[in-house]
């Protein structure tokens, strides 16, 4: 239950704190409408499962050949999500989005732009290979971790859908980056929090 607890609340506040894909929705949302705005929500849900999978392998087998290398890379997990917490919570709350340059854009491209977007952005690499490498155990069972990796790419959808959703509608918008600022500092908190109590919790 401890695995779990830690999986959804790392992933889900990681997910809120904007980055790449949060302008890249918003922009297509702002610019295109809902509907384009969730085909890049669904193709940033298919990146993760991109990430999901060569992590899923690398620390599976980095457990079976190096316990040391393995706490290694747990603690440089966690040392990652309390950096990522530190730079949410000092964050400005302002999204810079280009919403001037505006071009047709089909489902296909957009849902493209979405996964291009998530696939190739580092950051998402370093969130989910933290993420494993605090919670998978040599006990964790692959369904438990195919699990985790569903669960990152649904909250993805989900977040990203609302998202598409509100930045589509001018007041809505309004609403939602007027409580950006807040929302940072208490992700920021949480995460940099969640980094240091794994950092010292006893290996499984």
């Amino acid at each position: 239950m401890t695995e779990i607890f830690a999986v959804a609340v790392i992933t889900v506040l990681a997910v809120i704190a904007p980055g790449a894909d949060f302008a890249m929705v918003v922009r297509n949302s702002y610019l295109h409408g809902r509907r384009t705005g969730l085909f890049a929500a669904t193709g940033v849900a298919a990146g993760v499962l991109v990430h999901v999978s060569y992590t899923m392998l690398g620390v599976g087998l980095l457990i079976a050949s190096s316990t040391f290398l393995f706490t290694v890379i747990k603690l440089v997990g966690a040392a990652y999500l309390v950096y990522i917490g530190v730079r949410t919570f000092r964050a400005r709350g302002e999204v810079e989005v280009d919403l001037e340059t505006k071009s047709d854009l089909t489902p296909f491209q957009a849902l493209r732009s979405g996964f291009l977007t998530n696939v190739l952005n580092p950051k998402t690499t370093l969130f989910v290979v933290s993420t494993f490498a605090q919670v998978v155990s040599p006990g964790t069972p692959v369904y438990q971790q195919v699990g985790y990796g569903l669960f990152m790419s649904l909250a993805h959808l989900l977040w990203f859908g609302v998202v598409a959703v509100f930045f589509s509608h001018d007041r809505m918008r309004t609403l939602m980056l007027r409580g950006q600022k807040v929302l940072n500092k208490v992700i920021g908190s949480v995460l940099a929090g969640l980094g240091i109590s794994l950092a010292f919790a006893p290996s499984h």
